[in-house]
C-alpha cells in the first residue's frame, strides 16, 4: 500500500477538520467492520445459480473447456461442479483462515481466493491475472514460515517498496491482532520454476505484512494457499515440501 496525499482525497472542509487533530503525520484509516460476503451482494445466490447453469450447459453438450472459458474457472473446478453428486456447498465468505479452510474442504478454494482478492484483498489485477490460465490450487495447509521470504517492504532489495513508517504501522497492527487470537486469512504463495532452471521457488503474492508479523512473534508455521500453473511445478512442490504440510 502506498501513501496518498490527503488533499487529493478529502474535501477541503473535512481536511481542515482532520488537521485539527493531526498534521504532517502518517495515519491509518481502518476499513469498516467487514460484513459477510453476500449479505448485500447476493453472492451466495449467484454461486448456486452459476453452478446450476454450468450443469445445465454441460448436460446440453457444452465441453468442459468451453465452460471453463465461459465462467472464468479452471477446468478442475468445472469438473468438480458437473460431476459432484453432493448438494451444493454455498460459500459464505469471510476474510478468515477458518473460512478459507472450510471452502477448501468443499473444493472451493479458487472461489475463496477470487472473492478475497476482489474484496478484502484489494487486488483485482492479481485476480484477473490468475484467471488468464488454468491454475492448480492447494487448499490452506500449515507450512514452515522460515521457507518463505517477503518481496514487499521498505528494504531497497524488495520488489515492491513500502514506506517504512506505514510498513511498521501495518505490521504492528497485525502483531496485535495475532496476539489477540484474530482469525487472520492465509498467505497466498506461488510455486514456480523459472525459465532455464530446474528448481522451483516460492513467491509471496499476498500476506507479506502478515508473514513479517508472524516471524517477529516467533510463530513458526501458518496456513498457506499454494498455487502453480504447470503440473510439473505442482508435482515438484508436493515431492519436495509435501511432508512439511499439515
Amino acid at each position: 500500500m502506498k501513501y496518498e496525499n490527503a488533499k487529493d482525497i478529502f474535501p477541503p472542509e473535512l481536511l481542515r477538520q482532520i488537521q485539527r487533530y493531526v498534521s504532517g503525520k502518517a495515519i491509518y484509516i481502518p476499513s469498516p467492520e467487514p460484513r459477510k460476503w453476500g449479505e448485500t451482494s447476493g453472492y451466495r445466490r449467484y454461486l448456486r445459480d452459476r453452478n446450476r447453469d454450468i450443469r445445465r450447459d454441460f448436460a446440453q453438450g457444452r465441453s468442459i473447456d468451453s465452460l471453463a472459458d465461459r465462467y472464468c474457472l479452471s477446468v478442475e473446478s468445472i469438473r468438480r461442479i458437473v460431476y459432484s453428486k453432493k448438494e451444493d456447498f454455498i460459500m459464505d465468505y469471510a476474510c478468515t483462515l477458518s473460512n478459507a479452510i472450510e471452502c477448501g474442504q468443499h473444493g472451493m478454494i479458487e472461489e475463496w481466493i477470487h472473492t478475497y482478492l476482489l474484496s478484502d484483498g484489494h487486488n483485482k489485477p492479481f485476480s484477473d491475472g490468475l484467471r488468464e490460465l488454468d491454475r492448480i490450487y492447494h487448499a490452506p495447509v500449515s507450512f514452515p514460515l522460515n521457507l518463505l521470504k517477503r518481496n514487499t517492504g521498505p528494504e531497497p532489495e524488495m520488489r515492491w517498496q513500502i514506506h517504512p513508517e506505514w510498513f511498521e504501522i501495518h505490521v504492528g497492527q497485525l502483531m496485535d491482532a495475532a496476539r489477540a487470537g484474530a482469525d487472520l486469512p492465509p498467505l497466498i504463495v506461488h510455486y514456480w520454476i523459472p525459465e532455464g532452471k530446474t528448481d522451483g521457488e516460492f513467491e509471496m503474492n499476498d500476506g507479506n505484512h502478515r508473514l513479517e508479523a508472524f516471524k517477529r512473534l516467533g510463530i513458526d508455521k501458518y496456513h498457506v494457499i499454494f498455487w502453480c500453473t504447470e503440473k510439473q511445478e505442482y508435482e515438484q512442490l508436493m515431492e519436495r515440501y509435501g511432508h512439511q504440510m499439515a
